[in-house]
């Protein structure tokens, strides 16, 4: 999973604490241009959003320092909710923000701000691909970032790993998952099975530091009003592809379970697209994917991101746009209901044995995924070269960016 610290000095900034109580139903003079202040500056702070989780440090800078739209405690309060349910944890953490300073339009105008950037580029880029990538010279480029990106996902195996595969029952449940993803089993199974597991190897684990996220007096239908009006648009919307166009209807549907299913951040979303897009639909080869992955990297935004490259190349730009939409929509709806209950939820031991199965399960995943992409590749001593020199500088924490960059011009100079 997706780590990032959450100790933070629980002083409020002079304004921070002031959370907009107005009714969000009714407009109110200045609301618009409130709104528009959140979208571009999460526009401009997406523009640069490499780093993944790294991100959540500058998002802080922004919305607790300078902007002051809400308090460090309940900042820290919002990173702690974001790493327990599904999504990318930068991407979620905008959208948390957003939420509380002004509710779910606020949401999702910090969501859409955030993501934008990245899905232009990578729209952008996935139509040079489909023109280029024929070409000798990017043909060099890839076969060194395929490289990278066995260093990328061996290196998440490795951070996910460490903090979490502390007891024998975590090792059993990664290397059980692990060894069922290579023989080619469902990334969902592995999940579901991992979570009810967890319910009973971990019923002898102790009780655990109680969340100390302020519960919302929010009655039900205050409290999910939003996420079922988003529900409600996303089901229209899937009657709407069903009819049209089955090939987007099936993209839609995909990338809404993956998303679903990606507890632990953007990278446990890798093992389900790949298993899906790649073993089950075979809408591409491992190679093809791989290099989506890549170009994820080099653009802002979480890795999910891949979900536009995959759109793009099976149905242009209007895949672009449905691969994307559905790849985030359900990380924002669960975030929006969760966040008034989350306190009592987390107070439930069978949901935290559950929720532990689960974030363990994706150290197997990751470990399965970095066998499958280093079985794609046929290995030459330079590509061999790059992954290893790749996956030591991001163990001495190198910009992601840069040793992609840097990866991919050595590439095409030398293989």
């Amino acid at each position: 999973m997706e780590i990032v610290s959450t100790d933070m000095s629980s002083k409020d900034t002079p304004r921070a604490s002031k959370i907009l109580d107005e009714d969000k139903t009714t407009p109110s003079p200045g609301r618009t241009g409130r709104l528009l202040n959140i979208f571009f500056s999460f526009l401009k702070l997406g523009l640069t959003a490499f780093g993944g989780p790294a991100m959540v440090a500058y998002i802080r800078e922004l919305s607790v320092r300078e902007r002051r739209w809400l308090s460090e405690e309940s900042f820290s309060h919002g990173v702690a909710i974001c790493q327990s349910i599904p999504g990318a944890t930068a991407m979620q953490v905008a959208a948390y923000v957003g939420l509380r300073a002004l509710g779910p339009m606020g949401a999702i105008a910090a969501y859409v701000g955030f993501g934008l950037p990245a899905f232009c580029l990578m729209v952008a880029l996935a139509a040079i691909y489909g023109k280029a990538h024929d070409m000798s010279l990017v043909i060099s480029m890839f076969k060194g970032l395929q490289a990278i990106v066995v260093a990328i996902v061996a290196n998440a195996t490795w951070t996910f790993g460490l903090p979490t595969i502390r007891k024998w029952q975590d090792a059993a449940l990664a290397l059980g998952a692990a060894s069922f993803l290579v023989a080619h089993g469902s990334p969902v199974v592995a999940i579901a099975a991992s979570g009810l597991l967890g319910v009973f190897l971990y019923r002898r684990s102790g009780p655990g530091k109680e969340s100390s996220v302020p519960t919302q007096e929010a009655g039900p239908s205050k409290g999910l009003r939003a996420p079922l009006i988003l529900i409600f648009f996303v089901t229209v919307g899937l009657l709407a592809l069903y009819v049209l166009d089955r090939k987007l209807f099936d993209l839609a549907t995909l990338m809404l379970k993956v998303d679903l299913f990606a507890f632990g951040g953007g990278y446990a979303s890798v093992p389900l697209m790949l298993h899906e897009v790649v073993d089950v639909r075979h809408w591409m080869d491992s190679k093809t994917f791989m290099d989506g992955i890549a170009l994820g990297q080099v653009t802002p935004g979480p890795i999910v991101i891949t979900a536009t490259f995959v759109g793009y190349l099976l149905s242009g730009i209007y895949g672009a746009l449905v691969g994307t939409v559905a790849i985030f929509t359900p990380s924002i709806t669960i975030l929006m209901a969760v966040v008034p209950y989350f306190d009592r939820l987390q107070r439930h031991p069978l949901f935290k044995r559950c929720l532990r199965g689960v974030l363990v399960s994706f150290v197997g995943l990751l470990l399965a995924v970095t066998i499958h992409f280093s079985l794609a590749i046929h290995w030459a001593l330079g590509q061999a070269l790059i992954a290893a020199v790749a996956f030591v500088a991001f163990r001495m924490r190198v910009d992601i960016l840069w040793v992609v960059l840097g990866g991919a011009g050595v590439s095409m100079l030398f293989l």
